[in-house]
């Protein structure tokens, strides 16, 4: 399992504590992501691994920092097994005990990823403009929308998560890793979660949350818009 974080100090430990009581979780690896707060000593006094960057990268460089801490650990192990990738939110504190659901239809071989979908709504200092462009942005390059696009609650078999990498950059991460997985083939899996995480308010910082979310969300899909493009042109030509 892997938690990306920044600044999650007061939160982290629980958020880790539920994900080592999850069935089948052997390992939780937290990607301190440049915190200027006790989040990496937290996490580990919880009794996760921690990854350190010493300045922020953004979330799709500490979800790849994860899983390559996942494997290296994997080749010093003695099972020789190769472990499917959960990443979940930092601030999920005691919730993070649903994931299981995330879990099984992909050890079950029904999933090669989950997408959470919660069923506790927080409510949204903004007007879903994000979401919005995520959504549409899948349904173009896919056919499909996914309730919940931008969810980072994640399950993925290895193979899955190394056929979409690289990762779309920073928060575009969940947008990119849903239309390569849907194109190549992937079968991509909503599933119901009694999950909740922090609300974004209104003030300053969270305005610029969110104007940095549609800034990559929108790179994501403006790096995938020929792919999505070229679909269309073979499609009316097939008419």
């Amino acid at each position: 399992m892997i938690i990306p974080a920044k600044n999650e100090a007061g939160r982290i430990a629980a958020t880790v504590t539920a994900a080592r009581a999850l069935p089948g979780v052997d390992l939780v690896v937290v990607v301190d992501d440049g915190s200027v707060d006790e989040t990496g000593r937290a996490a580990k006094a919880a009794g996760a691994r921690v990854v350190r960057h010493s300045r922020n990268h953004g979330k799709a460089a500490a979800m790849e920092s994860g899983a390559e801490a996942v494997r290296l650990l994997e080749d010093h192990a003695d099972d020789g097994l190769q472990r499917h990738l959960l990443f979940l939110d930092a601030d999920l504190g005691e919730t993070a005990r649903e994931a299981a659901a995330l879990i099984e239809p992909v050890r079950a071989g029904k999933a090669d990823m989950t997408i959470a979908v919660f069923t506790h709504r927080v409510k949204l200092g903004g007007h879903g403009l994000v979401v919005r462009l995520a959504g549409d942005g899948i349904q173009r390059a896919t056919g499909w929308r996914p309730a919940q696009p931008l969810n980072g609650q994640r399950c993925l078999t290895r193979a899955a998560f190394e056929a979409a990498r690289p990762l779309a950059y920073g928060f575009g991460v969940e947008t990119g890793l849903t239309i390569d997985l849907l194109r190549k083939g992937f079968r991509v899996v909503e599933v119901e979660v009694a999950m909740a995480h922090r609300a974004t308010g209104n003030d300053w910082r969270s305005q610029l949350h969110r104007a940095r979310q549609f800034r990559d969300v929108a790179l994501a899909l403006a790096m995938r818009e020929p792919l999505i493009m070229g679909s269309r042109a073979k499609a009316r030509r097939r008419r």
